[in-house]
């Protein structure tokens, strides 16, 4: 076993604290090397120990976790996860962290329920895994070595054929219109800005999974929308994919693309976790298999493990043409990596040259 992952809980309140300590300790690869209540006291056990990871609260005394974020990213840059209750108006405020610098956002765990809590604990855990491989500042963090069975934890991980079944029968012809499926985690919040900012509003349909808590999807696309030429909203159950448009998938529920004649819209369904997430890139990649075959274009991005790695190979095998995003620009070079590595890949392009791909392929239609 290598190093583990040393990290610093610090909020407010010690009931939070001592659950993520528990939760964490779990991981035979994690370690809590300590908790701090506020960010003064944060401050003072950084500069005996430096951590690996730290998990901030949003509301705390004497000083809030969105300006203790900014003053640490300017004097010693060390990989943050922001924690928070589940509100509307905390969303619109962790955006504002994520663009401060922040690798992640995870939910306070709901004490007291345990089905919640387990499903929980594993997104807890493989954000701080995530984390600790991130660039902050253009350099890669050092990280544990683990094993498989610490890696992938005690929890079945199921694939795709929990949502729907694989792609059966000859895919499809390109006749319709162009979709672009996109899958992102880690890091993917201010990428996938930067590639929609550069997207004209005639670009091609698209639908989006973001590996996001419930609540921060709606936030994260009202807040894209408002930058970006292209229209974007949370998807909800039924909406048409048209171009100049932009679907999110919501935080905590599975979105499939579907056909109907020679249009599309998306079903957006309740489900178990899928590769560990609920919305899964590979259900909505086999789902694009299945519904648009070479009419389809995969686009997997910066993120933690494997998911959408399936799909994508399976996009491709129905017609689709795929980019990954190169692990230059990548601030987890995870998903992008297994998607190679699984054949599902036909180019791999640094971030600032997605958008123009996607165009490129557009004029091909």
């Amino acid at each position: 076993m290598g190093k583990k992952i040393r990290v610093l809980i610090v909020d407010d309140s010690a009931s939070v604290r001592q659950t993520m300590t528990a939760i964490l300790s779990q991981d035979p690869d994690i370690e809590v090397m300590g908790a701090a209540s506020d960010p003064f006291m944060a401050a003072k056990r950084i500069q005996e120990d430096i951590p690996d990871v730290i998990t901030l609260d949003v509301e705390m005394p004497r000083m809030d976790g969105i300006t203790f974020l900014r003053k640490l990213m300017a004097q010693h840059p060390i990989p943050v996860v922001m924690c928070s209750s589940l509100t509307e108006v905390g969303s619109e405020t962790l955006l504002q962290a994520l663009e401060a610098g922040a690798v992640d956002i995870i939910l306070k765990p709901k004490i007291g329920a345990a089905d919640h809590l387990a499903e929980s604990g594993m997104r807890i855990r493989e954000v701080v895994k995530s984390a600790a491989q991130a660039r902050i500042s253009g350099v890669r963090r050092p990280s544990a070595r683990t094993s498989g069975a610490a890696a992938s934890g005690p929890a079945a991980k199921l694939t795709a054929d929990a949502m729907l079944p694989p792609p059966t029968g000859r895919a499809m012809a390109k006749t319709t219109e162009m979709v672009v499926c996109v899958g992102a985690s880690t890091g993917g919040t201010e990428a996938l800005r930067e590639m929609l900012e550069a997207l004209p509003a005639n670009a091609p349909g698209m639908v989006i999974v973001q590996h996001m808590p419930e609540k921060f999807t709606a936030a994260f696309a009202k807040r894209l929308n408002s930058l970006c030429e292209v229209e974007v909203k949370e998807a909800e159950d039924g909406d048409p994919v048209l171009r100049g448009h932009v679907l999110i998938a919501p935080g905590d529920k599975h979105m499939l693309l579907e056909r109907q004649g020679a249009r599309y819209h998306v079903s957006v369904k309740t489900g178990p976790l899928v590769s560990r997430h609920r919305p899964s890139v590979d259900v909505l990649f086999r789902s694009a298999a299945r519904a648009a075959g070479a009419n389809a274009m995969g686009v997997i991005m910066t993120g933690m493990g494997d998911d959408g790695a399936r799909g994508m190979e399976e996009m491709k095998r129905a017609g689709a043409f795929n980019i990954a995003q190169d692990e230059a620009t990548s601030v987890v070079f995870g998903m992008p990596k297994e998607a190679i590595a699984h054949g599902g890949v036909d180019k791999v392009v640094p971030l600032e040259q997605i958008a123009r791909e996607i165009l490129l392929a557009q004029s091909k239609f």
